[in-house]
């Protein structure tokens, strides 16, 4: 093996290691998030459901667009 294909593995196994753990952690978030939705302990309206999944959906796109392989330079190119 050589030291590129080694650094390789261990790049993609640290993203694997962190992504997991930080995935999880977006998870449980929305989970505890949910019990927001207890009526009997707290009171919203409905514009305050839309502006928060609005902004959740906003970062959730951002995070998406990070991932992708488009390249993201602006300006001019040939």
């Amino acid at each position: 093996m050589n030291e590129a294909t080694n650094a390789g593995g261990q790049k993609a196994e640290r993203f694997r290691r962190v992504a997991e753990r930080r995935v999880n952690n977006v998870l449980e978030a929305v989970r505890l998030l949910s019990q927001c939705s207890n009526r009997r302990t707290y009171e919203y309206t409905d514009d305050d459901v839309r502006r928060m999944f609005r902004e959740i959906d906003r970062e959730l796109r951002a995070a998406k667009q990070s991932f992708s392989s488009v390249d993201k330079k602006k300006g001019f190119s040939f």
